[in-house]
């Protein structure tokens, strides 16, 4: 397995070409994405040769309209090992320019699946466009794919409880705090992962020491207090973790706390990956220092019970 970052008009590795080819941004690698991949996987089995996960780095729609970055589910990184687990021999991620965004469809088709790929077995979703000013469907697809004698396959709308599986659904259950919803549509829990920093450290002195994370670029959920855990070198442990403001104590910033359970060492400058297994409560202020420690041991007792049976 490989990732392999090109530019569009670079030709690929021998070894990632005459399989079978799907194309999208893949943030989150979700129920919708995997099921693309098992496609391809199945084509390319047929053919003898790689199923291919081509993607995007930064995605189109940046280029195309700068300005403030939305949060992905996913980073770049993170979407590439997620797209080998879900059984993609290699990733392609294409260098995003404007030279590719103007493509044609047909040129798209062309040069990049045909010359540069390779590509023996074609597989998108039903909603694919593609080329300049997404131009390109799956009929467009479909076409050229006949007239160069590939196999094209249309893999049809997932759906799950009832509507559609995507990548905005998916954001849009984390962003209102549904992680677990969240997690049926990943297949996995939501990640966020940041380099822990010094904090006010009043955790500490109140019992509940927390590992205080920054820079976490993907998205986050709704304000509240979690169940998670903590993946920090390679180990997960068992934690809770406040996201948003703390305003029994006046404080108006976001912050992502996190305290891990019956655990002590120091976690300075450590990377942390944090797992969002279920939403335990609202953040709310309270009355006193005495009374939000009862809550917090309420709150570490429902984070125990919760990830002892998960």
């Amino acid at each position: 397995m490989s990732t392999v970052t090109l530019d569009w008009s670079a030709y690929a590795p021998r070894e990632l070409t005459g399989g079978a080819v799907t194309v999208g941004n893949f943030d989150g690698v979700h129920l919708g994405h995997r099921a693309l991949l098992s496609a391809a996987r199945a084509q390319a089995d047929a053919l003898g040769g790689p199923a291919i996960a081509v993607t995007f780095d930064p995605p189109p729609h940046q280029v195309l309209f700068p300005g403030p970055v939305r949060p992905p589910l996913t980073t770049l990184s993170e979407r590439a090992e997620l797209l080998q687990e879900a059984h993609a021999d290699h990733i392609v991620i294409l260098k995003t320019s404007p030279a590719l965004l103007a493509l044609s469809a047909e040129a798209f088709f062309e040069d990049v699946l045909v010359r540069q790929l390779g590509a023996k077995a074609i597989v998108e979703g039903h909603d694919f466009r593609f080329g300049r000013n997404r131009a390109g469907s799956n009929e467009t697809l479909r076409q050229l794919s006949s007239r160069a004698g590939l196999v094209f396959v249309e893999v049809p709308q997932l759906m799950h409880g009832g509507e559609p599986v995507s990548s905005s659904r998916v954001r849009s259950a984390i962003v209102r705090g549904d992680v677990n919803l969240a997690t049926e549509l990943l297949t996995r829990p939501h990640r966020i992962t940041g380099t822990v920093v010094t904090g006010a450290k009043r955790g500490r002195t109140i019992g509940f020491p927390t590992a205080n994370l920054d820079t976490v670029l993907t998205v986050l959920p709704a304000n509240g207090v979690y169940v998670v855990r903590a993946v920090v070198d390679g180990q997960k442990l068992p934690a809770a973790a406040n996201i948003g403001p703390n305003p029994t104590f006046g404080e108006d910033a976001q912050k992502i706390e996190v305290h891990v359970i019956d655990f002590s060492g120091d976690l300075y400058r450590k990377s942390m990956t944090v797992e969002l297994i279920a939403k335990l409560r609202d953040t709310r202020p309270f009355a006193g220092v005495n009374e939000l420690v009862e809550q917090l041991k309420k709150d570490v007792e429902e984070a125990k019970r919760v990830l002892g049976g998960s």
